[in-house]
């Protein structure tokens, strides 16, 4: 009985020690409840509270290119867009969503269906059926593998027949999937923005709440009003999908440019994208810790571009476009067969007291499609032999060398070369002085002049060797690189050539060729410059495409104020006397304007008082294998007007011609008609429109 006792006595002590146990554990709970409550409470709600801010840069419209006389040349077509804006670690499966509820909304063109890859189709089976592509990769092949790697293997163990026969409608969603995947954190990516109908626009944009990142909103693309006139001296820019030129990432990327940023990749839009670019518009999107967005707001209101005014006049430049391309049209379809390697016929028209390029043309002709296309960019890329046209410079050239004086004669009769042909001009012209010779274009007055500048004062004509200095070739260059000739010409664009230098030898021959332009080859830009700077009074200006950079405006009907002028830019004044200019001047107004000129016969009755030189090279023409095919010419001219006071300047250059005779007068007398009746139009015009204001 007292054992019965005792027992019942200890099971309450018992129970008492457990309850004070759980009491003290409960206390100890408590207490550490109150201590993250009270002292770290804040801390804690702050963690889970916070959000991390984020800025993004919009694109905006490039700014519009003008011609001189304000009428757009390049603008910005509007267009539907539908673009996503991906939050921070946005997962495939909510793309996946995405794409699937946007595939109900719009629908995508035959390029983008077509464009769909392997790795597309395969990603979008993977998700789709998750557990079956993971299952082909055994616990033991997984756990050697990274995560990339085991990714890569999931897929490529699905098989092609699990990859075709897939309607259109997940084709639809597997291409909306791939712009999707294409999209950075936080950045629009565009997912279409080509045919999209007011429909899909009005379907999208009402369904926004249901499709994250998604965005119904305008886009732009590049509008040509002129079609391809002046095209290719334009440029292009890259798609949303190429970006940033991958060679110059890191010079854009610090500048502010996101990876699928349009830029402009050749041309004066390349050459002018700081310009053109605008500033983006940034946006704040607020995030908190599992990525969501919780706010945004703008902090920097976007700007499109500034507008570029050009000095190109784009009515002109049509003008000069038809005649190059219908004297082109007409020496191949009149000689068709001599004229096979004929292909391209280029033409510069400057203001050479400004620089201002007015005109630049270049068409060419396939043979194979029988079509004429503008190549303008052929005038800055493309040098060729120029012949008789650089003789201005060579009697300047002899004149401050002091081999030759004004009024100097030598007797214009073959001369006998110690190897090889004689050397003469088109015709024997007898006693010539350095005025006939440039009215008449004497290839003998330049040789004369050339051996003197190597040092050959007593040639005998009867095939003996001819001394030579080969400083000479140096000394030549020289003075043609003061007018131009063989150097660059400080074009505002991304490329020119300066042309090709043959090699300085010992062959006083070779030297007498490069005094008629039967050498070293030049650009029809360089032409241009070489003329202006003749007609210029020996000062050689910069040659230039942008007249004004104007700020951005709302209306599309008006120009904003002037942001930068760009201003004549004398590069240099040739190191030659001024009588000396003047007397070149003279010789040029002579060939146009005197009986005896090679070019009267096209300019001789002309009131704008034209001056200038024209041109022939031998040229050899090889097929496609290499071979030799034909002996060709290239014909040139050079020219400018008034005489008196020039306003226009122009150079035409036609290689590899077998049977034009003239080609090159045509053009050039053509786009000097066209300039003084249209300046004479546009005059009328403004008389009588003064007239109606008073």
């Amino acid at each position: 009985m007292e054992r019965k006792k005792k027992k019942k006595a200890q099971l309450p002590f018992r129970l008492n020690i457990l309850f004070f146990v759980v009491f003290l554990a409960f206390s100890v709970l408590i207490l550490q409840l109150g201590i993250v409550q009270i002292l770290n409470g804040e801390a804690f709600q702050n963690e889970i509270d916070r959000t991390t801010e984020d800025t993004t840069k919009i694109p905006v419209p490039r700014g519009k290119i003008y011609d001189n006389n304000h009428n757009v040349v390049v603008d910005n077509k509007p267009l539907y867009s539908i673009t996503y804006t991906p939050a921070k670690d946005v997962q495939p499966d909510d793309r996946m969503d995405v794409a699937e509820d946007l595939a109900e909304l719009i629908s995508m063109d035959e390029e983008s269906i077509d464009s769909i890859t392997i790795r597309n189709k395969q990603e979008y089976w993977y998700l789709k059926n998750t557990e079956i592509a993971e299952g082909r990769v055994s616990t033991e092949e997984a756990e050697e593998m990274d995560n990339a790697e085991y990714y890569d293997t999931v897929l490529k163990r699905i098989t092609d027949d699990e990859l075709d026969g897939f309607s259109r409608e997940e084709e639809e969603v597997i291409a909306i999937k791939s712009e999707l995947d294409k999209a950075y954190s936080l950045t629009p990516q565009i997912v279409k923005n080509e045919d999209v109908t007011p429909e899909e626009y009005a379907r999208v944009a009402e369904n926004l709440d249901d499709l994250p990142g998604i965005n119904a909103t305008t886009d732009w693309d590049r509008e040509y009003p002129y079609d391809d006139t002046f095209n290719s001296l334009l440029g292009s820019i890259t798609s949303q999908e190429q970006g940033i030129l991958a060679d110059e990432e890191d010079y854009y990327l610090t500048r502010g440019y996101s990876r699928n940023d349009r830029v402009g990749r050749s041309g004066l839009e390349e050459q002018y994208e700081e310009e053109l670019r605008g500033r983006k518009e940034q946006i704040e999107y607020s995030t908190n810790n599992s990525g969501a967005v919780v706010d945004t707001k703008r902090v920097v209101e976007g700007q499109r571009g500034n507008d570029l005014v050009l000095t190109i006049d784009m009515e002109f430049q049509e003008r000069v476009d038809e005649i190059v391309r219908d004297e082109l049209d007409k020496a191949i379809s009149e000689n068709p067969y001599e004229n096979r390697n004929l292909e391209d016929a280029l033409a510069v028209v400057m203001d050479p007291q400004t620089g201002e390029l007015l005109a630049v043309s270049g068409q060419s002709y396939d043979s194979e499609d029988n079509e004429f296309s503008n190549t303008a960019y052929k005038a800055l890329y493309d040098a060729h032999i120029p012949g008789s046209t650089v003789k201005g410079a060579t009697v300047l050239a002899g004149y401050e060398s002091e081999v030759i004086t004004p009024g100097q004669t030598f007797y214009d009769e073959p001369l006998e070369m110690p190897t090889g042909p004689s050397k003469g001009s088109w015709r024997n012209l007898g006693l010539v002085n350095d005025l006939d010779a440039l009215q008449q274009s004497s290839n003998v007055y330049m040789f004369y002049t050339a051996m003197r500048m190597g040092g050959e004062y007593n040639f005998k004509n009867d095939g003996s060797a001819i001394p030579f200095d080969r400083a000479a070739w140096q000394e030549m260059r020289n003075y043609y690189r003061q007018f131009g000739l063989g150097a660059e010409t400080g074009v505002d664009y991304p490329f020119e050539s300066t042309g090709y230098e043959g090699l300085s030898n010992n062959n006083p021959g070779n030297f007498m060729d490069l005094a008629i332009g039967q050498y070293d080859t030049y650009t029809t830009l360089q032409m241009a410059q070489y003329v202006s700077t003749i007609a210029n009074d020996g000062y050689r200006v910069r040659p230039h495409f942008l007249k004004e950079i104007r700020n951005p405006v709302a209306s599309d009907d008006n120009l904003g104020a002037v942001y930068k002028r760009h201003n004549t830019d004398v590069l240099n004044r040739i190191q030659m006397d001024q009588s000396h200019i003047e007397r070149v001047q003279e010789g040029f107004r002579q060939v146009f304007q005197t009986s005896n000129g090679t070019g009267y016969s096209y300019f001789g009755d002309k009131d704008y008082n034209p001056a200038g030189k024209t041109g022939t090279a031998e040229n050899e023409a090889y097929d496609d294998e290499g071979d030799f095919d034909q002996s060709t010419e290239n014909l040139s001219l050079v020219g400018y007007a008034p005489f008196d006071e020039p306003e226009v300047a122009f150079a035409v250059v036609v290689p590899h011609t077998g049977e034009a005779s003239g080609i090159n007068h045509y053009i050039g007398e053509g786009i000097m008609d066209a300039y003084f009746d249209l300046k004479e139009d546009r005059d009328e015009e403004h008389e009588e429109n003064e007239e109606d204001e008073e």
